[in-house]
């Protein structure tokens, strides 16, 4: 269970980072910047953790599609950017596969 824990630290930490990559402007701003590197670190180090009992294939799975969708909500909210019905549908099959891939794998280390 801890290592799960592990993956949703990895996976929140990167969607700060990210979600703060636009306001960091190129790198130029100082506190945006800090959190985007730290962000980053911080979710690789997670990651690191996960994958000591967490397939690679799986958590990145987990992490690269969930951190996906939670970017587009994260920009959605922040910076306004539109999703339309295609966006959304698609994100919904993301959220699926994740979803198959923890309820239904034997691969996922459960």
């Amino acid at each position: 269970m801890q290592n799960w824990v592990f993956l949703g630290i990895a996976i929140f930490a990167e969607v700060v980072a990210t979600s703060a990559l636009k306001s960091s402007d190129s790198f130029s701003r100082l506190w945006p910047s800090f959190i985007v590197v730290s962000g980053y670190l911080l979710s690789f180090y997670f990651l690191s953790l996960t994958l000591r009992t967490i397939p690679v294939g799986i958590a990145y799975a987990i992490w690269a599609g969930l951190g996906i969708v939670l970017i587009a909500l994260s920009s959605w909210l922040l910076y306004g950017q539109k999703l339309d019905f295609p966006a959304v549908l698609g994100m919904g099959f993301i959220i699926a596969g994740v979803a198959i891939i923890n309820l239904f794998s034997k691969a996922g280390g459960h």
